[in-house]
């Protein structure tokens, strides 16, 4: 018979508070068509993006999260103390350790909670949040920060014609705490790791450094190409509209609800036509409140769903308690869908 005492954690987990940031510097497509051979009309009809975000040398991985990580909190009405964990998604902090979470949590004023980077791609917010409600009901932390930030333009090549206009920056954050109700459903995720070369870096880090430079991609000035984020557009356009709508709809079931039961629909910010053909094949209602924010924000990975939601509610688009489906998918290839209540 085991002599371990049962956890003592809440019955269930809830969003509480959201906060985003997007860098000040704005950049239109027309800057992109500056190094590829394209048109504004080619890249709107291709993603729906017409704008996205880049981050400045000051508005680093760090300082971004902070600075949503201060908006969530005082959202979530808690003060940085009661923080018991802090989780960040992210692909683009280039110091393989330590943890940029442990340096965001010291910034915040969190005092001592456990703080731990997790890498899964656009899917990074759904993994980060799951991990947050075990703790949460476990009893392990009693609020937990779930940080998705990027810094996608630094991973950018802007000679690629099939992925320079699609990435942005960010950081969006939210604070999860325990609720007497069920606020965020079961998750339905998992990875496909077959497919994982349809979305990845170009160069691994170590056969940039010091690798045979005669493999290593070169720019149009002859100069080693910086690592960059390449995929297989077509491949990944049709695994995302039609395998992930049957995840969402996986969500939708787990959750016990229908699409008629839903108030918001917040996917992935990755391209306006995967959002629109999920919703066709979802059909979802006309009344269901559909998060587009790629139009201005461009694809932020792990930041994209969190910045959509912040972006919804403070322009009233959408309020809190409102019933919402959120789906991330990307790079691994990875996903995460769940049914939460928005704060």
């Amino acid at each position: 018979m085991s002599k371990i005492k049962p956890s003592k954690g809440a019955p269930y987990a809830r969003i509480l508070g959201v906060g985003g940031y997007r860098p000040t510097r704005v950049v239109p497509n027309e800057v992109i068509l500056e190094t590829i051979d394209s048109s504004d009309e080619w890249i709107r009809s291709r993603s729906g993006i017409s704008t996205r975000h880049w981050a400045s040398p000051e508005e680093t991985v760090t300082a971004m999260s902070v600075e949503a990580s201060g908006k969530a909190i005082a959202d979530a009405g808690i003060t940085p103390e009661q923080i018991g964990a802090v989780v960040v998604s992210t692909v683009s902090h280039f110091k393989q350790t330590p943890a940029v979470a442990t340096e965001i949590a010291d910034k915040i004023g969190a005092g001592k909670p456990a703080a731990f980077d997790i890498s899964a791609g656009c899917a990074g917010f759904g993994y980060g949040l799951t991990l947050a409600k075990g703790m949460i009901v476990e009893g392990s932390a009693e609020y937990v920060l779930v940080i998705g930030v990027e810094r996608l333009s630094d991973l950018t090549d802007l000679e690629d014609r099939a992925t320079a206009f699609l990435f942005g920056d960010g950081a969006g954050a939210v604070v999860v705490g325990p609720s007497d109700e069920p606020h965020i459903g079961p998750t339905v995720w998992g990875s496909e790791g077959d497919k994982s070369e349809t979305i990845k870096q170009t160069v691994p880090w170590n056969e940039f450094h010091g690798g045979d430079v005669s493999k290593l991609p070169l720019n149009e000035a002859g100069e080693i190409k910086f690592p960059a984020i390449t995929q297989e557009g077509q491949a990944v356009f049709r695994w995302a509209v039609f395998e992930m709508a049957k995840i969402a709809q996986q969500a939708l079931d787990a959750a016990g609800i229908s699409a008629d039961d839903l108030d918001v629909f917040i996917p992935h910010q990755a391209n306006m036509r995967i959002i629109d053909s999920m919703v066709k094949t979802l059909k979802l209602p006309e009344h269901v409140t559909v998060a587009r924010d790629v139009e201005t924000t461009g694809n932020t990975s792990a930041a994209s769903i969190p910045l959509a939601m912040e972006r919804l509610l403070a322009t009233g688009k959408a309020k809190s308690g409102d019933t919402a489906l959120i789906i991330g998918f990307g790079a691994g290839l990875v996903f995460a869908a769940t049914v939460v209540t928005l704060p």
